[in-house]
């Protein structure tokens, strides 16, 4: 999961970008960027790293321009390397630079095609690099001399037919202008907005509406599906359907874990779409569970506290602030590396005695994935002198690979594949656990726009909505995730063996 941004302004845009990604920061935490043009030339300061820690004085000041895009990424692959950080730039044809969020479930095949068709040459593994270069070489056989709009859009709609997966996307044409587009499902989520100056309107592009808040743009309205807006660098915007058969499936794991609770995507909000999450789960927990002795509600901070809250609600139950969060540790859910995560939630969290001893605990958190952090905070609940520890998670079992750009490529790490809710609850050790429904998760979430005909749910039911994904392909998958972690634990090893001989020497 990555955010990106792109502003064009009146005057430069640096800070904006920079404000913008901060408060992007929750969908990666491993490498930022940001590209400005100046001079019809591309400025650029990318690194691994969070957005307060890549970017200093000095560099802000370098990325200069009123036009520029940023990115925040963290590794879907479960590694972390400084060639992966975006955003990308290719120097032919005009000068491309590009952001992306999602994941091209033909990366392979494009990459080939690349190779041998357009040769284009891709110098890392990253499939927005691949993204990138699909586009210049559609934008490539314009025959006009000067890039228009339709030009843009003719080139746009090429790469949806060729290119497969989730990708919400920002990209700079040098001389030209900005565009925006999103992937004929609309996968992830991709937002506009506008501010009036004094020098004329300006437009941003952000992943969640939230950026557009803090960089005091108005809420214009979501990119669709299949769309792609080009905005040209003196200010006029363009818009077209680039998809011959655009069917909004957006992913709902963003509500109900990734997306700040202050976003709006595709018109619902995703504060919203948690309490309601909260109040169908306590239904359900009234109604399968009325035998229990629960003596209080506690939340694990803390996308679940509006879901806890919820729930208390509905139970008639006190709601407590048993854990308190270490705010600058990163989100374990999206650390590269199961050990980094092990080691990361006893940083994390810090259980408070009093509201744990002597007491029958209902703790709930959004979900459960690998199963890792859930065991060790009922662990902590009990050491804090909890009686019983039941837990509940707002979304059903995650039971099948993400492809679509979220850090679960391999089912074997997923606690629920292959196992019933008791298995899992023994395994976490929970004295009861429930989950959350696929229809009540659906039902929560499409509250706010019942428009909403499909959403991406393929980590629950393993439906994969752009219906290119078999047994054979996750497979495939799986094994190179393995060969990928094997190679960094070689790669990681060699680096203490020679640490050790210069310490030697």
């Amino acid at each position: 999961m990555c955010g990106i941004v792109g502003i064009v302004g009146k005057t430069p845009v640096n800070q904006y970008l920079y404000d913008g990604l901060t408060v992007l920061q929750h969908r990666g935490q491993d490498a930022a960027g940001i590209v400005t043009i100046h001079d019809n030339t591309f400025r650029l300061r990318k690194g691994n790293g969070l957005v307060k820690d890549v970017f200093h004085t000095r560099h802000m000041m370098r990325l200069q321009g009123n036009i520029g895009i940023g990115h925040v990424r963290y590794p879907t692959a479960g590694t972390s390397s400084s060639s992966e950080a975006q955003p990308f730039y290719a120097n032919s044809p005009y000068g491309i630079s590009l952001a992306h969020n999602g994941n091209l479930t033909n990366a392979e095949e494009l990459k080939c095609w690349l190779n041998t068709e357009a040769r284009r040459h891709v110098n890392t593994t990253s499939d927005s690099e691949l993204l990138l270069n699909i586009l210049g070489h559609e934008l490539q056989q314009s025959k006009n001399i000067t890039l228009t709009p339709d030009d843009v859009f003719t080139a746009i709609s090429n790469v949806h037919k060729r290119v497969r997966g989730a990708y919400a996307t920002v990209a700079l044409i040098v001389g030209y202008g900005m565009v925006a587009f999103r992937d004929p499902n609309g996968i992830r989520p991709l937002a506009f907005g506008k501010r009036e100056t004094e020098n004329g309107i300006e437009y941003m592009i952000a992943s969640e509406s939230v950026a557009l808040d803090a960089c005091s743009f108005e809420f214009v309205r979501d990119v669709a599906p299949g769309e792609a807006i080009f905005f040209s660098e003196n200010g006029q915007i363009h818009s077209q359907q680039c998809s011959e058969n655009p069917v909004y499936s957006p992913c709902i794991f963003e509500f109900v874990y990734f997306a700040r609770p202050d976003s709006t995507m595709d018109k619902m909000s995703v504060y919203a779409s948690r309490v309601e999450m909260g109040t169908k789960l306590g239904e359900k927990i009234a109604k399968e569970w009325e035998d229990l002795d629960i003596d209080v509600v506690i939340p694990i901070p803390e996308t679940s506290c509006d879901i806890a809250l919820q729930i208390a609600q509905q139970l008639d139950l006190p709601y407590r602030q048993g854990f308190v969060k270490n705010r600058y540790i990163g989100r374990t859910f999206i650390m590269p590396g199961q050990e980094q995560r092990k080691k990361s939630v006893r940083q994390k969290l810090n259980a408070i005695g009093t509201e744990f001893k002597g007491k029958n605990v209902l703790l709930v958190d959004d979900s459960i994935v690998r199963g890792t952090t859930s065991e060790q905070i009922i662990d902590m609940a009990r050491a804090s002198g909890a009686k019983k520890v039941y837990f509940a998670s707002a979304a059903p079992e995650v039971r099948f690979p993400n492809v679509y750009g979220i850090d679960m490529p391999s089912a074997n790490e997923l606690i629920a594949h292959g196992r019933d809710v008791e298995d899992v609850c023994h395994l976490i050790g929970a004295d009861k656990l429930i989950f959350q429904s696929i229809e009540d998760l659906v039902a929560a979430v499409k509250t706010g726009n019942p428009d909403i005909k499909r959403f991406d749910t393929s980590v629950f039911d393993g439906v994969y909505v752009t219906n290119d994904i078999d047994s054979a392909y996750l497979e495939k998958l799986d094994a190179m995730r393995n060969n990928n972690n094997k190679e960094t634990s070689d790669k990681n090893a060699d680096s203490v063996i020679d640490m050790h001989n210069e310490g030697a020497e």
